[in-house]
């Protein structure tokens, strides 16, 4: 495991709580001598993880659109800041350079990215720990949602093993190290809507 993939708000939320769990992200990502990708923004918690995870000593890549440097939200200190054409290009450069994927509280991009990240693992695209960063209960519903879509069966019982959610950086990044990477090749198999 060498880089963690951030999703994360570009908004910093109402509660402090928010802010302070994203810069301790960042600053575990350094302690722990990994690296970070995410979005390139300089605001919201996206900034604010970027930002301690580059004063803790981490390399940071961000990977923004045109459109969105263009109007400049992209961090201007980062080790690296990739330009790429469309969201879709964003989203497959940041799952390249990652091994693993920690999303913090967000809006409709941030739930987009996860749902997006959690359904390449199920097919087969890659395999990779994905994770829930529960800051103050925030993804509790979105697990219960997901959850319930195994219950109901659309949505193989795989897909809850492949993600975690807590509110402990300790036992986010305890599931991130313990993860055992699937077999891609064998995708359709985890697609048994029978599956136990």
């Amino acid at each position: 495991m060498k880089s963690i993939c951030v999703f994360a708000g570009s908004a910093s939320g109402l509660k402090q709580v928010y802010s302070d769990s994203a810069e301790a992200l960042g600053s575990e990502i350094a302690k722990r001598n990994l690296s970070m990708v995410y979005g390139g923004g300089s605001r919201g918690l996206m900034g604010i993880t970027a930002d301690s995870a580059l004063e803790g000593g981490a390399s940071v890549t961000g990977v923004i659109t045109e459109k969105l440097h263009d109007i400049e939200v992209g961090h201007t200190n980062l080790t690296s800041l990739e330009v790429v054409s469309t969201m879709h290009e964003r989203k497959a450069r940041m799952a390249e350079l990652s091994d693993a994927v920690i999303s913090l509280p967000g809006g409709v991009g941030t739930w987009e990215e996860f749902y997006e990240a959690l359904a390449w693992n199920q097919l087969g695209i890659y395999s990779k720990p994905i994770v829930l960063f529960n800051v103050e209960g925030y993804y509790q519903e979105l697990y219960d949602f997901t959850k319930r879509s195994v219950d109901e069966g659309f949505l193989p019982k795989s897909s809850l093993e492949e993600f975690f959610i807590s509110d402990s950086l300790e036992d986010i990044f305890s599931f991130i190290n313990s993860f055992e990477t699937k077999d891609t090749k064998d995708w359709f198999k985890r697609l048994d809507r029978k599956e136990k």
